[in-house]
């Protein structure tokens, strides 16, 4: 699901600390393209981890409703929650699969990684 946030910026000692108001949550970055990355990376987890608990994520507010101070930039924050958790989800999957003995044997003489040659296959199968 892909949707945008207004985040606060206020520049602090060489960097920007970062407030974004839908999620109440804070973070910071070494400059502005650092903060909004990291303000990116803070609303994406928190957005998979409201639903991973079955919570729901919450609307966005009007980016022209947010009350600043003298020094405040406010963006929006672009996140897709989808792509986010698929980042995340890098885990090895074990799967069980069949060849023929004199196959078998062949690849193990030359020192096959499996593993490697199925990922291989999937991903040009799949056009990845």
């Amino acid at each position: 699901m892909k949707k945008v946030y207004p985040a606060v910026f206020t520049p602090d000692n060489n960097q920007y600390l970062v407030y974004v108001p839908d999620f109440d949550i804070y973070t910071q970055g070494e400059d502005l393209a650092d903060a909004i990355d990291m303000a990116r990376d803070a609303v994406n987890l928190m957005g998979i981890t409201l639903e991973d608990e079955g919570r729901e994520i919450p609307y966005s507010s009007d980016v022209h409703t947010i009350k600043l101070e003298e020094n405040q930039i406010c963006t929006l924050i672009d996140c897709d929650f989808e792509a986010y958790r698929k980042t995340l989800e890098n885990r090895s999957v074990k799967k069980n699969c069949t060849i023929p003995s004199w196959l078998n044997e062949k690849a193990e003489a030359a020192h096959i990684n499996f593993s490697a040659v199925l990922q291989e296959a999937l991903k040009s199968k799949l056009n990845l």
